[in-house]
């Protein structure tokens, strides 16, 4: 339980890194509670309707669990973390928040004239976008 409180001080100072597996698959477990959601939310670009999306939950569903004070399953705690690491990785690629939000939400050839933020809402596309970043940042494009 400990080291889920770790994490919750972590992921709120932006500094959740993939290199404690174990700890992640603790939290995810144990499911993210809603404070948190907000915490990592709105430390990203994208709203409660776009989260809704991402998390194929309703947002009226996401709005309840503020209410009921709710913790997220574990499928949608990993999906919250999934994405929020992604965020990380591309502001370290791109150099700025600004330019990776950019990158998000213009049409990419090597994504087939797609844009990235359109895969935030499967683990495939999330895969797909953390190997588009490792490209970019070594340098080959498309």
């Amino acid at each position: 339980m400990a080291k889920a409180l770790t994490l919750d001080t972590t992921l709120s100072n932006s500094s959740v890194d993939d290199r404690d597996i174990l700890l992640l698959v603790q939290t995810v477990r144990a499911g993210i509670k809603y404070p948190l959601f907000v915490k990592i939310a709105s430390q990203s670009p994208f709203n409660l309707s776009e989260w809704s999306v991402f998390l194929h939950l309703s947002e009226r569903t996401i709005q309840r669990y503020k209410k009921e004070k709710k913790t997220f399953d574990p499928i949608h705690s990993e999906k919250i973390l999934e994405v929020t690491l992604l965020y990380k990785r591309g502001i370290e690629v791109f150099g700025s928040p600004e330019n990776f939000n950019a990158w998000l939400e213009a049409k990419n050839v090597a994504l087939g004239g797609i844009t990235p933020k359109s895969l935030l809402d499967t683990t495939f596309g999330i895969s797909l976008l953390k190997d588009e970043l490792t490209r970019i940042e070594h340098g080959v494009l498309a």
